[in-house]
């Protein structure tokens, strides 16, 4: 038996909103604090926990690596390389949150932020850099503001008993 979905608009919009500012219900949502690449509203670039890339990646936007990446990466937006993720090459992007691993080298353009399960084995210049406590850095880390390098503790995933 054949499935069919029924796309057409129901209700009005308009009304919805309408009745929303009538009640003063608009706007009463709190702002949240963001971490930058947070509020990134075009659609990332993944490669997977169980994926392995080889070769050199260049692109822009958003790139977010959970598997491993095997060469240079030139990425006009923001790397997001989490926990179970590593890179393996030298990589320049306009900001970064690192949680993994690099041995190579990292430049960024802007802000880096150094979680605390990172292991970054190489040079590391950014424009600000934040580091969490328990994170490894492993040669010369160059801060193009001169401002001094902030350290701070996660608290977002940190276990019970870390």
């Amino acid at each position: 038996m054949p499935f069919y979905f029924d796309s057409r608009p129901r209700g009005d919009a308009k009304l919805v909103t309408a009745a929303a500012i009538a009640i003063g219900y608009e706007g009463k949502m709190p702002q949240q604090k963001r971490r930058f690449l947070d509020t990134n509203s075009a659609s990332p670039t993944f490669i997977g926990v169980n994926t392995v890339f080889v070769g050199d990646i260049r692109g822009s936007g958003q790139f977010v690596v959970s598997g491993e990446v095997h060469g240079d990466g030139e990425l006009d937006g923001a790397l997001n390389l989490s926990a179970t993720g590593s890179w393996h090459g030298q990589v320049r992007a306009q900001q970064a949150i690192i949680a993994g691993t690099i041995l190579g080298g990292l430049i960024v353009q802007d802000k880096l932020e150094i979680g605390y399960t990172a292991v970054i084995r190489g040079r590391v210049s950014a424009r600000t850099v934040t580091i969490a406590k328990g994170a490894i850095v492993d040669g010369e880390i160059e801060v193009t503001s001169g401002t001094p390098v902030m350290q701070f503790e996660e608290k977002r995933d940190a276990k019970p008993g870390e």
